[in-house]
């Protein structure tokens, strides 16, 4: 007797939709862990009926927006990243590495929410507080270290979902800050808080309560080894803001930007000082990423990166020593890796200056990551410098992205880097030819089709590695 057929059991990612005919761990299409998990058998597509709406349909232009206007958190730097401050039922998500600082700088905003809140005519409205990693009295501490003590601010040591929509319900905040998402769980789905199902929940459960109710909700996430934000990636469509808190643990500088945001900007960066006293915001940093000499060092060179609409000034510093190793070393800090291998192999086959039996140490100054490709001119000025070892001029910037033909191209934004570097005091700058035009594209008159003024400062424009290589150690 032929046995009967039974029926394969088929799973499928919760993440992206994947189906495999087996069990794995890890996503075989987007690559992420514990979500596959085993597909409920296909049923037939039920029919909905229509139902009663919420609130009618009506023009777009009818909808009256003065609810949803932003309001500044008394942070201007934080102000600036999210486009004016935050929005009444908006969802934001702060992620950032272990001891970066982001309990620090949400106790303060929410401190200043609340000094706000009070101080406008009306009723006073309140902040709740919720921590899940640390006690009440943990935060209290830092509270008092950093001077957010106010009596619209609303402390809560809870884990539960159910306990915190109690606080809300009882405090019935206008912005409410849960640290950390990771932490908190909910009796009605399995798994431990911090698993990809209970996050979903938790969060889902927040930002419902956020929309119905118009409170800002700003969540804390916790990141990977490779730095990026823990739990299912569909937490970060669901929020409306996504911020990430960046910089080095052992500087004081901190960094936020924000890779979404349907409220403001995408390409703004706010600049932090972290002390013992609190956080404060730095409206001017382009000086914590120089080093201030008197004499000009080989292997050293400036340039101005973008960080959105706001130039800063940093320094690259490059040292090439004599290796021991049959393959010589090459460490960076701040830069891509890949992009200094590609800049050495263009200065080894184009300029011939090669490094195949040195070692290759490049460096930022003040722990700032530049990823922008308008460093690659610095860089290349800075290793070459350092392997003939004759220095550039202290007043001189470079920038512009090198190819592989050896040529220097064009970047956005020129004159907004040369104005920046004019204020802080720089005399020379070595660009890519056609960095200096006027708005419909003319380029500027010159006496010298290779130098010309700008904002006081002397600039030689280049179209390959090999000429800036000789302007800029002929400057003065």
């Amino acid at each position: 007797m032929a046995k009967a057929k039974t029926a394969k059991a088929s799973y499928r990612c919760t993440e992206c939709g994947w189906q495999t005919s087996k069990w794995v761990g890890r996503c075989g299409e987007c690559q992420t862990w514990g979500t596959v998990a085993e597909a409920a058998s296909a049923t037939p597509a039920r029919v909905v009926p229509a139902g009663p709406v919420s609130t009618p349909a009506r023009p777009i232009g009818q909808v009256d927006v003065r609810s949803a206007q932003s309001k500044p958190t008394g942070l201007d730097e934080l102000d600036r990243v999210l486009g004016g401050g935050i929005v009444p039922g908006a969802v934001l998500l702060l992620a950032g590495e272990p001891g970066i600082g982001k309990s620090t700088l949400l106790l303060e905003v929410a401190a200043l929410a609340s000094t706000q809140s009070q101080g406008s005519a009306g009723e006073t409205k309140h902040v709740l507080y919720v921590t899940g990693e640390e006690s009440a009295e943990q935060v209290r501490l830092r509270a008092d270290r950093v001077g957010a003590i106010t009596d619209g601010l609303y402390l809560a040591a809870e884990s539960e979902l159910s306990a915190i929509l109690g606080h809300i319900d009882a405090v019935e905040p206008e912005l409410l800050v849960v640290d950390s998402i990771q932490t908190i769980g909910t009796s009605e789905v399995d798994g431990a808080p911090g698993g990809v199902t209970q996050v979903r929940e938790v969060a889902a459960n927040l930002i419902r309560v956020a929309k119905e109710r118009g409170i800002t909700v700003v969540l804390v996430g916790h990141v990977t080894k490779e730095g990026a934000i823990a739990g299912p990636r569909l937490l970060e469509h669901l929020v409306d803001v996504v911020l990430y808190f960046e910089g080095d643990r052992h500087s004081r500088l901190r960094m936020i930007r924000a890779v979404k945001n349907r409220y403001g900007p995408t390409d703004e960066l706010g600049c932090f000082d972290l002390s013992e006293v609190g956080i404060v915001g730095l409206p001017d940093p382009s000086g914590l990423f120089l080093t201030r000499r008197d004499e000009a060092v080989p292997g050293t060179c400036v340039t101005v990166t973008l960080e959105g609409r706001r130039p800063l000034v940093a320094e690259v510093q490059s040292l090439v020593a004599k290796s021991h190793l049959p393959a010589p070393r090459r460490a960076t800090s701040g830069l891509e890796t890949s992009r200094v291998a590609m800049v050495l192999a263009v200065l080894a086959q184009r300029c011939k200056i090669s490094m195949h039996e040195q070692d290759v140490y490049v460096s930022t100054v003040g722990g700032v990551r530049l990823t922008e490709t308008s460093v690659d001119l610095a860089l290349a000025l800075a290793v070459a410098g350092a392997s003939v070892e004759q220095a550039l001029s202290t007043s001189l910037i470079a920038l512009g992205e090198v190819g592989l033909a050896g040529e220097v191209r064009v970047v956005p934004g020129v004159q907004r880097r040369l104005a920046e570097a004019a204020r802080l005091g720089f005399k020379h700058a070595v660009v890519p030819r056609g960095s200096l035009e006027l708005a419909d594209g003319s380029p500027l008159k010159r006496a010298d089709p290779q130098l010309t003024s700008y904002e006081g400062m002397k600039v030689m424009e280049v179209d390959s590695l090999k000429q800036a290589l000789q302007v800029s150690f002929t400057a003065p």
